[in-house]
């Protein structure tokens, strides 16, 4: 029954990220070595033995996963190996296919014009090549809509070398991994059955019935509030870190990252994100 209710909530908890992955071009197998590696990686740190890394055998135990499995990925994990190249989505092998391929370029080497149909290099067999017997007309509008492609008198060009619905900005996505690591790391703490401490502070403050014309005046609200918050809290931390005294009293010199994180909460009455 607690597996059931933990994959439930996973599955709940993955829908943001199957949003923000897609909008990036992020394949289902490419998730799924992500997954692989952060596994294992997680079975060797946390359940080894005497502080050293756990077996192979056991993590594949733990995990799942084969035992060639877990030695590939953990020849990954100590770079003593390469990442397996994952089969591209068929989007992206299709722009791939056009660009690399030299039935699919013109004399000057560029990705040749296209037409829909016909004998030779076309659309028509472009698409048949790298999807299958996937719907021609269906996966022609979806390139077109996504403006990798468009329809010229001449037929089709490519204006794209890479398939990315929506690309995010680097560092905004380096910094919401950090906020949704952090945000994990105390919830997983908190529900760790084993746990010898105290729960980690987690709180939140929601009405499942506020009109949406109240969104902006909350928003502002928050952004007041909760900037005032953060002041405090930067003034506290910054005011008892690794000053001279704590330096006399911590003698092993150890030290812990520190602090508190806010996020606004906004979905629509029918439980989807807006």
């Amino acid at each position: 029954m607690i597996k059931k209710q933990v994959l439930l909530a996973v599955g709940y908890a993955l829908r943001p990220l199957a949003r923000m992955l897609i909008r990036n071009g992020v394949t289902w197998q490419e998730f799924v070595e992500a997954g692989k590696e952060v596994f294992v990686q997680v079975a060797r740190e946390d359940y080894g033995i005497k502080g050293r890394p756990t077996n192979t055998a056991r993590v594949a135990l733990i995990t799942g996963l084969s035992r060639r499995e877990v030695t590939r990925v953990k020849g990954v994990l100590l770079g003593d190996r390469a990442r397996e190249q994952v089969a591209p989505g068929r989007i992206s092998q299709i722009l791939t296919t056009w660009h690399l391929d030299p039935a699919f370029r013109g004399a000057d080497g560029l990705p040749a014009v296209l037409p829909a149909s016909g004998e030779g290099a076309t659309m028509e067999s472009l698409l048949r090549q790298c999807a299958g017997d996937s719907p021609y007309g269906a996966l022609t509008k979806e390139l077109l809509e996504l403006g990798l492609v468009e329809r010229g008198a001449d037929g089709f060009r490519v204006l794209a070398r890479e398939y990315i619905r929506s690309a995010s900005d680097p560092d905004l996505v380096r910094q919401a991994s950090t906020a949704l690591h952090d945000h994990a790391q105390t919830i997983a703490y908190n529900v760790d059955a084993r746990r010898t401490g105290p729960a980690r502070f987690e709180r939140t403050a929601t009405h499942r019935a506020v009109p949406h014309h109240h969104q902006i005046a909350f928003e502002k609200f928050l952004q007041a509030e909760g900037q005032e918050f953060l002041l405090r809290m930067d003034a506290w931390l910054t005011a008892h870190a690794d000053s001279q005294e704590d330096r006399d009293l911590n003698s092993s010199g150890r030290s812990s990252r520190m602090g508190v994180g806010m996020y606004l909460i906004r979905d629509s009455q029918k439980g989807k994100p807006s």
